[in-house]
């Protein structure tokens, strides 16, 4: 009898293609958005299965670490460079108290675009002086508390200019205000949507029509030619277009402009979708942006102090560069299957509606331990009853266990203020500090927060059973 035939028989195992897809080394021999890279398992040494554990799946996490120094290098690049700089947290990126905290703590003023960020600032001691507010609509109600608060009002457009001057003069009071500039950089699409455009001579007028008024005082030059701009060209224009308006308007109306406000947009180390390079190859550092930055302004405004007036305070309003690569998102696996067109579909905990940034980025995913297994073309789905959610596309990843956690990251931007209340609760936020220590930032939701503002009207509160047929 041959050795084949006394051979103890393999059992079968069904067999499965895997195609070739993005996620192997590029012309650069970097890993692409689809590489499935190593394991994570702490947060500035704090065990992330602990935290889960402790806290519940899913769960947001930051460092209190990763943010100071965040905001202390981009400080760092722009003040050795620069005489005047002031930090502005936009709100918008994240409003979570404790990670506005830091920022001021940090000595960043607010940046703030509604009644609602007005407020909440407010409420954490932010004084008024210290709040530039933006947006295309500030209410009358919140105008008549920010302007006598001295709270730095950016104008977006003409009626809200006549509104501003309206409140000022029924205050009694002169308005120091700064308006919002819309150009062409060259390097960006225009945001025309925004603020007085200034090649069709709009901000100009608006400029003279403050400049006329005697409830209104010019004061600063603001504008955000856009975001996740990895083109540091892009901001040196914007750099001398602000500087040459700023000549031209103070010589048509004798105001003398303190700031130059060149807003935000610089890019996390996130992957955007359709990017080819890796975020190392593509974002730049703060210090290139500020080089770029300073470099053009300090030329554009060096006869400034020759003819007696200071060079213009630069204002940055950062936000997804500062907190992004400080937040993560902890999740589970509940669920494996094999989908239609034989890729491998795994089911998390954590979609869409807490994830709002996987629309639009590649997230890094990594597990909490090292995983054994061939790695294999996987999609991530969230846990909505919905076709849409979808967390990663593609990604190669080994065999998954139903409860093994997976962890997203960069996740700090943006997600916390866009997230949605749809279909499941929202989950537990919390820090590590500096010190170790885990606090939590904001309690899990559950029916009762969720029903807290909900009225029932008594006639809908009789019982059910007794409007079923018999």
């Amino acid at each position: 009898m041959s050795d084949q035939e006394t051979a103890p028989r393999q059992p079968w195992q069904k067999p499965t293609l895997t195609p070739h897809r993005v996620g192997g080394l590029n012309k650069f021999g970097k890993f692409g958005a689809g590489h499935f890279h190593q394991h994570l398992d702490r947060v500035d040494g704090v065990e992330i299965r602990q935290i889960m554990k402790d806290h519940g799946s899913p769960v947001f996490i930051y460092s209190e670490r990763r943010l100071r120094e965040n905001i202390r290098r981009l400080r760092r690049a722009f003040v050795s460079r620069y005489p005047a700089v002031q930090l502005g947290w936009s709100y918008k990126t994240n409003y979570l108290g404790a990670v506005c905290a830091i920022m001021h703590q940090e000595g960043s003023f607010a940046e703030v675009v509604s009644e609602f960020e007005y407020q909440k600032a407010r409420a954490a001691g932010v004084p008024g002086h210290a709040i530039l507010f933006n947006g295309p609509w500030k209410p009358r109600r919140i105008l008549e508390v920010a302007l006598p608060e001295g709270a730095r009002i950016h104008i977006d457009n003409l009626d809200e200019l006549y509104l501003v001057e309206s409140v000022a003069r029924d205050l009694g009071i002169t308005a120091e205000v700064a308006i919002r500039l819309n150009f062409d950089t060259g390097y960006t699409e225009t945001w025309s949507r925004f603020g007085f455009n200034i090649e069709n001579g709009q901000a100009m007028e608006a400029a003279r029509r403050i400049g006329t008024s005697p409830h209104l005082r010019l004061k600063g030059l603001h504008s955000h030619i856009g975001t996740f701009i990895t083109d540091v060209r892009a901001y040196a224009a914007e750099a001398r277009i602000m500087a040459e308006f700023m000549e031209a308007a103070e010589y048509q109306t004798g105001c003398v402009i303190e700031s130059l406000d060149l807003g935000g947009g610089f890019a996390s180390r996130n992957n955007l979708q359709g990017s080819y390079l890796p975020p190392d190859q593509v974002v730049p550092s703060f210090e290139q942006y500020a080089e770029a930055i300073t470099t053009a302004l300090l030329e554009a405004t060096r006869g400034r102090e020759a003819a007696g007036k200071p060079r213009p305070v630069l204002i940055l309003e950062t936000g997804r560069a500062l907190v992004d690569d400080a937040g993560y998102l902890a999740s589970s696996v509940v669920a494996n299957k094999r989908l239609a067109n034989g890729r491998r579909g795994v089911v998390l905990d954590a979609g869409v509606n807490l994830l709002f940034t996987a629309f639009w980025y590649h997230h890094e995913v990594r597990p909490v331990r090292q995983l054994d297994g061939f790695p294999e073309d996987t999609t991530l789905f969230g846990p909505l009853c919905m076709n849409i959610d979808v967390v990663r596309h593609s990604i190669m990843l080994p065999p998954l266990d139903v409860g093994e956690p997976l962890v997203f990251s960069p996740v700090g931007a943006y997600n916390n203020t866009q997230w949605l209340q749809f279909i499941g609760y929202r989950p537990a936020i919390v820090m590590v500090g500096e010190d170790g220590q885990v606090d939590r930032l904001r309690e899990p939701e559950d029916l009762e927060s969720v029903r807290g503002q909900e009225r029932l009207p008594e006639r809908f509160t009789r019982p059910f059973a007794a409007n079923l047929s018999r």
